[in-house]
C-alpha cells in the first residue's frame, strides 16, 4: 500500500519500503511495501489457484474482463495522468499519449480480437498419407506469468503485457521497477476495480533481489524489459530452469535521410524522436545517416528546433522536455559525451546540466563529427542526444544503421515511398517505419522486438498474444478402424511400395511420377494394406 509522504504518516524502515520520488524535484511521492522473498510460495499458491480458476472461464468471458479493465483506465485516466508525471517526470501530453491512452487501446483491441486469434485453428495437411487426418492446434494458457517492468514507461509497458496475459488464460506476477513502484501500484489497484479474481494479478515490490527470486520460484514464463546486462543475468537464471522468457532489452535506433526527404518534417521526426521523453525511450532515434549533399541543412534544422525546446517539470503545462529519472543515468550520457568530444566529435547544441531548474535536468544535444568509434554510437545512450554523420549514399547508411548489435528499430525518410520501402526492408531490426519514428509502439497490431542485443521474442500483435501462450496439436484420424500404412508387418513388398510412393510424390518430372502410380505396388498399394500386427 502507498503512504503518500504529504500526509505526515511515519516512515516505514528503511528495508521495508521502496520511495517514490519525483525526479524534478526529489520530494519523496509514497512509500511502497516491499514484497518479502519469504512470501513468494504463499504468492504462486494464491496465482495458480487464481489461474486454475480464470483458465476455466470460456475466452469470451475472460475477454469481456477486459473491457470492464478499459473502462476502469479510463475513470481513473487523470490520476493515472498524475502519477506518471510525477513518478517519471514526463510532461503530462507524454503520459496521455504514450501510457493512458496506450493501455486503453490495448484493453479495447485485444478484447475484440483475442477471441479470433486464439480459438482453435484447423491445420490442413497437404500430403496425401495424410489426408485421413483432422489436425488443430489449440492454445493453452501458460499458468503464472511473470512480468518484470521498466521505469521508463512504467504504465503502458506492463499493461501491455498484463492485457494479453490475462486473455490467454494465465495469472499475472508483475515485479515494476523499483524506481516507479506507484505506477506499478496502480496495475494492481485497477485490476482489482475490474473484480479480476482476487490473486490473479498480484504486485510485487522490491528490487533486483526480488527479480531473482521470484525467477527461482519458478514461474512458467518471465518477460523483462530494461538492459542488456540484467537481462543477459534473467536469461541466465530461466536457462537453468528451462524457463522460457520474452527480453526487451533496448537499441540504438537509427534514423536514413535520403537526399529527396523533407527536410522540415524528417528534422521535426529527429528532434521529436530523439528527445521524447528525455531519451529515456528504446525506440528513440540515437543514430542519424544523412545524405551529404542535404546533410547541413538538416543539422542546422535539428540545432534549430531542438534551442526551442522548452525544459521543465510536469507541474510546468508548457515544459516539454522534462527530467531525467535520476542522477546517475544523467551521469551515463555525460559520460558518452565528454568520449565522443574526446575523439573529435562537436556539440553543436545542448548536454550541459540545468541546475537552475533541477539536479536531473539535462540540455537536448545534438552531436555532429562521429563515428562508430565512439560509445555514443555503439552503445545505448538513453538520454537526450542525436548524434548525426554525414554519408555519400544510401547503401552506406544502411551499411552503417546495421553496424550495431541492437537492432529493434530504425527509420527510413524519403519522398519516395517505394524506395523507402525498399531500403526498410535491408535494415536489420524489428520494425522499420517510413517517414515516421517510433510511433508503430501505438499501433497495437504491431509486433514489438528485435534481434540481437535488443533481445528475443515479441509484445503486442498476435505474436505478442502468443507468447502467452501453450501451442497444442491436436490430430483426429478419420479412419479410426483402419490399420496404418506404416506400422508394423515390415516386407520387401511394402518397402517396394514405399518407394513407388516417393517416386510418384517427388519424381523431378510429370512423367516419373505417373509412371511410378502404375507400378505393381504403387502408392494405393502403400496406403490400403493389412498389417500383420
Amino acid at each position: 500500500m502507498a503512504v503518500p509522504s504529504q500526509l505526515g504518516s511515519p516512515p516505514l524502515r528503511a528495508a521495508a519500503i521502496i520511495d517514490s520520488i519525483n525526479p524534478a524535484t526529489q520530494e519523496i511521492n509514497a512509500q511502497i511495501a516491499v514484497t518479502q522473498p519469504a512470501d513468494l510460495p504463499a504468492i504462486f499458491a494464491r496465482a495458480r489457484s487464481a489461474q486454475k480458476e480464470w483458465s476455466g472461464h470460456p475466452l469470451r468471458e475472460r475477454c469481456a474482463m477486459l473491457c470492464r479493465l478499459r473502462d476502469a483506465i479510463f475513470a481513473r485516466r487523470d490520476e493515472i495522468a498524475d502519477v506518471i508525471t510525477r513518478e517519471a517526470g514526463k510532461p503530462r501530453v507524454e503520459a496521455i499519449f504514450a501510457e493512458v491512452l496506450l493501455a486503453l487501446d490495448t484493453a479495447d483491441f485485444l478484447a475484440r480480437q483475442a477471441p479470433r486469434w486464439l480459438r482453435p485453428e484447423r491445420v490442413p495437411h497437404h500430403n496425401i498419407a495424410m489426408k485421413a487426418k483432422s489436425g488443430w492446434l489449440e492454445f493453452d494458457p501458460l499458468g503464472v506469468v511473470a512480468i518484470i517492468s521498466p521505469w521508463n514507461y512504467p504504465f503502458s509497458i506492463p499493461m501491455a503485457q498484463v492485457i494479453p496475459a490475462l486473455a490467454a488464460g494465465n495469472a499475472v506476477l508483475l515485479k515494476p521497477s523499483e524506481l516507479t513502484p506507484w505506477s506499478g501500484q496502480l496495475v494492481g489497484e485497477l485490476v482489482a476495480q475490474a473484480k479480476f479474481p482476487p490473486g490473479l494479478v498480484q504486485v510485487l515490490q522490491g528490487r533486483g533481489d526480488l527479480g531473482a527470486a521470484i525467477i527461482e520460484a519458478g514461474p512458467d514464463k518471465v518477460l523483462f524489459t530494461g538492459s542488456v546486462s540484467t537481462g543477459q543475468r534473467i536469461a541466465e537464471a530461466c536457462a537453468k530452469k528451462l524457463i522460457p522468457s520474452v527480453l526487451e532489452l533496448g537499441g540504438k535506433d537509427a534514423m536514413i535521410v535520403l537526399a529527396d526527404a523533407d527536410l522540415e518534417i524528417a528534422s521535426s521526426a529527429a528532434v521529436w524522436g530523439g528527445f521524447m521523453n528525455c531519451g529515456e525511450t528504446c525506440i528513440s532515434v540515437e543514430r542519424i545517416y544523412v545524405e551529404q549533399p542535404v546533410a547541413e541543412r538538416f543539422t542546422q534544422l535539428c540545432v534549430e528546433k531542438t534551442k526551442k525546446l522548452r525544459l521543465g517539470p510536469a507541474s510546468d503545462p508548457d515544459a516539454e522536455i522534462g527530467p531525467m529519472i535520476r542522477i546517475s543515468q544523467l551521469e551515463k550520457v555525460e559520460v558518452q559525451l565528454q568520449e565522443a568530444i574526446a575523439r573529435g566529435a562537436q556539440v553543436l547544441t545542448g548536454g550541459n546540466r540545468r541546475p537552475d531548474l533541477g539536479a536531473n535536468f539535462l540540455q537536448p544535444a545534438v552531436v555532429t563529427s562521429v563515428d562508430h568509434s565512439m560509445q555514443l554510437m555503439r552503445e545505448e545512450t538513453f538520454g537526450p542526444v542525436i548524434a548525426i554523420c554525414a554519408v555519400a549514399s544510401a547503401d552506406e547508411a544502411v551499411a552503417l544503421a546495421n553496424d550495431s548489435p541492437f537492432g529493434l528499430s530504425a527509420s527510413v525518410w524519403t519522398t519516395d515511398n517505394r524506395r523507402g520501402r525498399e531500403i526498410a526492408s535491408r535494415v536489420r531490426a524489428g520494425s522499420v517505419m517510413v517517414n515516421d519514428v517510433a510511433s508503430y509502439y501505438g499501433i497495437t497490431e504491431a509486433p514489438h522486438g528485435g534481434p540481437g542485443s535488443s533481445g528475443w521474442g515479441h509484445t503486442h500483435s498476435r505474436l505478442g498474444l502468443l507468447e502467452m501462450v501453450r501451442v497444442k496439436y491436436i490430430d483426429v484420424d478419420r479412419m479410426p478402424r483402419v490399420a496404418k500404412t506404416w506400422w508394423f508387418g515390415y516386407t520387401a513388398e511394402l518397402a517396394a511400395a514405399a518407394g513407388a510412393l516417393l517416386e510418384s510424390l517427388f519424381a523431378p518430372s510429370w512423367r516419373g511420377r505417373i509412371a511410378a502410380m502404375t507400378k505393381k505396388h504403387g502408392a494405393r498399394g502403400v496406403i490400403f494394406r493389412r498389417n500383420r500386427i
